[in-house]
């Protein structure tokens, strides 16, 4: 059975597939991945330290002479999905007021746009673009969290910046960076990390979501998922084509909402209570969002990524 060659032909496959497979998985069957033990380490609990893995083995990958790439590009990423996503809830506010337009509020657009879904983000980084597209996850996991959103809606005074947060994601990054830099046959050794362990957090990334929520939230859930995969996609990609970067495609890779997103209207109500009456609407649309985006995103990415090399052939040709 040629299995591996049959994921890969699907765009996005080798995060999409074991993705799709946990969130089945969790949504029907939630019981098989809390049995204990290493099984529900491997398939229910365990992205996060495997990522960590992944990102250490890509930082090895980054060359001393390219460690401002990096930076450049997770800060602009983050800058494009912050300013869509606070002027789109400023102008749906203004022009709509709190209820929101097609039944979802400001509150949910801000939420959802202006987060990103880290991991998704390193996976399709790590497939379609180099070490220093990887790297910008550092300043990228910025917007992973309340902070961005707060800000949006002018309340920043009671929010502070994740500092050790983003220390926190830097740090398995710098440590491989460092060793690959000081030895090349160490690098070369890390390198096949950088592919290998995305189907590994892939699948326990699937097993924290339910396709229930798609349901419960409706065709506002969609159409918010859809905006957010499109409308920072597509500015992600344009941020990449001005900075000149050679995988402009990887900046599509922004175009997701983060699972803790879903926290973030609870968290806002909680210190402005004229939020409360949307909260839990705002809550269920955004955790739609995140399945949603999780599906798209990675299509686009693959999309995009045949249409810059169609482009680079085109160019071949003609020389």
């Amino acid at each position: 059975m040629q299995i591996l060659k049959t994921i890969r032909r699907i765009p996005g496959g080798l995060m999409v597939v074991p993705l799709l497979l946990g969130a089945a998985i969790n949504t029907f069957f939630p019981s098989l991945l809390q049995i204990g033990g290493f099984t529900t380490h491997l398939f229910k609990t365990g992205a996060l330290p495997i990522l960590a893995v992944f990102l250490f083995c890509n930082g090895a990958q980054i060359n001393v002479k390219q460690a401002g790439a990096p930076l450049a590009k997770g800060i602009a990423l983050t800058v494009t999905k912050f300013v869509i996503g606070a002027a789109f809830g400023v102008l749906i506010n203004s022009i709509f007021g709190p209820a929101g337009v097609l039944a979802i509020s400001p509150l949910a657009f801000v939420a959802a746009i202006t987060n990103s879904n880290g991991g998704l983000y390193a996976a399709l980084a790590g497939e379609y673009g180099d070490s220093t597209d990887v790297g910008a996850i550092s300043i990228l996991s910025l917007n992973d969290g309340p902070f961005f959103t707060m800000l949006a809606f002018g309340i920043t005074g009671i929010a502070t910046v994740p500092i050790i947060a983003l220390v926190a994601t830097i740090v398995p990054i710098l440590i491989g960076f460092i060793l690959g830099n000081l030895d090349e046959e160490l690098r070369a050794f890390l390198d096949k990390g950088t592919t290998i362990l995305i189907p590994f957090f892939a699948f326990p990334l699937g097993a924290a979501l339910n396709f229930g929520q798609i349901v419960q939230a409706g065709l506002p859930g969609i159409v918010l998922g859809v905006a957010c995969t499109l409308i920072t996609g597509i500015g992600g990609y344009f941020t990449m084509k001005l900075l000149k970067a050679k995988h402009p495609q990887v900046g599509v890779a922004i175009g997701t909402t983060a699972g803790n997103a879903v926290a973030t209207p609870a968290a806002l109500a909680a210190v402005d209570p004229s939020l409360a009456a949307i909260s839990a609407q705002a809550t269920v649309q955004i955790a739609a969002a995140i399945i949603v985006t999780a599906i798209l995103c990675p299509m686009f990415v693959n999309y995009m990524d045949k249409r810059e090399k169609a482009k680079i052939a085109a160019k071949a040709q003609a020389a």
